[in-house]
Order: C-alpha cells, then structure tokens, then sequence
C-alpha cells in the first residue's frame, strides 16, 4: 500500500512513524514534510493548501491512502477534493471539519443537544460585542470564530482588557478572518484534559488521554502557542470522567453530527475542562492534536492504518482499540522569541542520540535540510518525547533526553508535566 501523509509538523512524524511500522504499508510520501518525516517518507514540497497539486500528485503515485493531518486542509475541504477524484481519504470532510473550523458553530451545536460547555455568546457586530461586555462577569474568554494556530484565545480579566481584546480580534483583525465572528464565554476554573478519538461517522472509540500546555513560559505565564509540550496519560481522568464523558459528551457529539447532515470520520480531539460542576467541553479539534499525538501514538497497540480503514469503511465497532500500561511526556525544543519572532536555519546537533536508546522519539516540528545538515525551520522546533513505567520516569526521561539536542537560542519550558507531582 502506498501512503500519503499532508502536513510538516510533529504530529505528522509521529503518523509517519506509526504508518512505517504497519506491515500493510509499502512505500511512504509526505506534502510538504520536514527533515524528521523523510527518515520514513519520500517527501515532496507541496503546500498543505495546494489542493490541485496535491491530487494530482496522489494521482501521479497512484496513492491508496491519503492521511491528512493539519487543519487547515481539512476546514478548507481536503478531503472532498481528494475523495471526488476517488482517492482513499481519512480525514473529515469540509462540511464536518466546520467542528473545529468554527468555534460558533461548535458552541451552537453543544447549546442545541445539551452537551456541557461554557456559558456563551456569538457576535459579529463589535459593538454589539462591547456592549454585552458591560455586564459581564470577569474574567472572560474571548475567542476568533475561526482556525488561528491555537493562539487566536485571549483570556481577559477586566473590562479595559476585554475590550482591548474586541478591537485585537475583530477591528485589527491580528488573526485574520479568523476574527469577523468572535464567541464570548464564561471562564472555567479546573484541569484541563485532552481526549482524542477515532470516530467513523456513528462509532467513536477514545484514545489515552493527554494534557497539553499552551503558554510559553514556565508556570503557564507568556502567550499561547501551538503547545509546549504534553504528557499521557493523565492522572486526573479519572474511570468517574470517563464514564461522564462517554455518556454525555464523546457519543453525544458523533450522534449531533450525523443528525445535522455532517457526519464525521476522522479524528476529533475534545478539550475539557473538569470543572467543579462536571466535565465540560472547552474545544473540539478535528485532528490529532500537536503535540499531544506525539505522546498518544507511541503508545497504541493497533496498526494505525488498520484502525484508520475502520473508520473510513464504518467498522470501527469491530477494531479493539489498545494502548501501553505506560506513560509518555514530550517536551517541546522552540527558538527564543517563539511564538513572536525567532531565527531559523540554526544548525541542529545531537539527533543521532535517539537512535541508541529504545523508548525515546524525536518528533521534528520545524525542521529542514540545508545541505548535509539539519536547520531549525519554524518556532517550535522539535518535541523529545520518552516513556516510562509512569507519568514522573517519563518525565525525568524527556528532560534527560532534551539535553541531548543543541542548537542556538533553543528554548524549552521547564515544568511540563510538573501537575502530576501535584496528583
């Protein structure tokens, strides 16, 4: 079988180091890759949005399967373009991939089949949006309707800020037309939980579950970014969440989906918030999150591309979905200056570590070859994930394992994982 992957970051190496490992699996491409990817994938330098191109590459390869990782594709319909050209696709299609690519949309549908979520409001008028501020109750969140690299989120905790944040999202317009709606919500106090699943139209079966950590600086303190690192699973799902989960959120979402005409195949990740009234919704991604699959992956059972046909055929009630009795933490390596400003093609050392020890990853996230070397290619630059018998040997296990690397500015947090030590 031959397979094509479209994305460039971590999360696409590490569905490249699954997919290599499957015994179905002949030959490897990736649209556009990065130097971590090309290790098992002959990669070709076509953007994720360059939909002509990538079909007529597909088509030029006579691809079998097409995987497409990163939003983007998906909310601007990928998968429809490549499914009408009869290419085998796993991926939500455009009219499904509206979960993530519209935070509007996603809040509607909770409201609507009573699935818990935040208190909120839509606006697409600024001052409509500035008035309703008057008497809200601080802090708040504002959040840009559409995709913004998971930055397009601003926490505000007075009015002054919270209007500042309209005239940020939808006058200035920092995240683009990402910002021509906005929802407004209640803030949620308690843990955050990552949950991602495999889900093939009416079937969802959850992966492990994983934590994210946003903010750039140690202590959660700076910007958001795309995620500075991640651990799996997490102490605080608890077999009580998980059920509350299952019965009033996982199932309840798949079953909205297909009633309103969007039936979703793919993966949808749940952000949750586990609130002191419950378990709640905080955000649907319609992908494996990054860099939360590059703790999730390494530890399933299954043959991914298995797994995968099962939710593009609609069998997924017949796949037992495993994973290891163990633990993973990734530690994000970014460039100083991330996520504002930051140099590229510094040189990278220290890769070839990974290869002698079993147990520990190097997921490229920005990444090139310049020449016969590596380069640092982006802001966040690689994710150092390792196992361990548990949450904390996983986690000395990363921190071990990020020194291994160098390269100018590298810049990682310090305290990722650090909640379990509170668990």
């Amino acid at each position: 079988m031959k397979v094509l992957i479209v994305g460039s970051g971590g999360r696409e190496h590490a569905i490249a180091y699954c997919t290599a490992k499957s015994k179905r699996v002949d030959k490897i491409y990736c649209t556009p890759g990065n130097a971590g990817i090309a290790e098992y994938a002959e990669c070709a330098p076509i953007g994720a949005m360059e939909f002509d191109k990538i079909v007529a590459f597909a088509k030029e390869k006579e691809i079998d399967l097409v995987i497409v990782g990163m939003d983007d594709p998906l909310v601007g319909g990928l998968v429809d373009e490549l499914e009408a050209a009869g290419i085998r696709t796993f991926g939500p299609r455009k009219n499904a991939a509206i979960l993530e690519g519209s935070k509007a949309f996603s809040k509607d549908l909770m409201k609507k089949y009573h699935i818990p979520t935040a208190g909120y409001e839509n606006f697409t008028d600024p001052d409509k949006a500035l008035a309703y501020l008057e008497t809200a109750k601080f802090p708040i969140v504002l959040k840009a309707d559409g995709l913004a690299l998971g930055k397009g989120v601003l926490i505000c905790t007075t009015l002054e800020e919270a209007k500042e944040g309209v005239r940020t999202i939808m006058l200035d317009k920092k995240f683009g037309d990402a910002g021509n709606e906005m929802v407004i919500e209640e803030f949620m106090t308690g843990r955050e939980v990552s949950v991602l699943s495999f889900v093939d139209g009416s079937t969802i079966k959850t992966m492990t579950s994983a934590q994210d950590h946003k903010r750039a600086g140690d202590g959660d303190t700076g910007l958001n970014t795309g995620g500075m690192g991640t651990f799996s699973p997490s102490p605080f799902y608890t077999k009580e969440v998980e059920e509350f989960c299952c019965k009033y959120i996982y199932q309840a979402t798949v079953d909205a989906m297909k009633a309103e005409g969007r039936p979703f195949k793919g993966v949808i990740f749940f952000g949750l918030m586990l609130t002191e009234e419950g378990p709640k919704v905080l955000e649907y991604n319609a992908r494996f999150g990054d860099p939360e699959a590059q703790v999730v992956l390494p530890r399933m059972k299954n043959d991914i591309i298995e797994v995968v046909e099962a939710c593009i055929d609609g069998t997924l009630d017949k796949v037992d979905l495993q994973f290891e009795d163990n633990a993973a933490v990734c530690v994000v390596l970014a460039s100083e200056g991330y996520p504002v400003s930051y140099e590229k093609g510094l040189p990278i050392r220290g890769l070839e570590e990974f290869e002698k020890h079993e147990g520990y990853y190097c997921f490229h996230a920005g990444t090139r070859f310049d020449g016969e070397q590596i380069v640092t290619n982006g802001g966040r630059v690689l994710g150092v994930t390792a196992k361990g018998r548990d949450l904390k040997e996983a986690r000395a296990n990363a921190y071990a394992a990020a020194e291994w690397v160098e390269f100018d500015n590298k810049y990682m947090r310090h305290d990722i994982g650090k909640a379990i030590d509170e668990a």
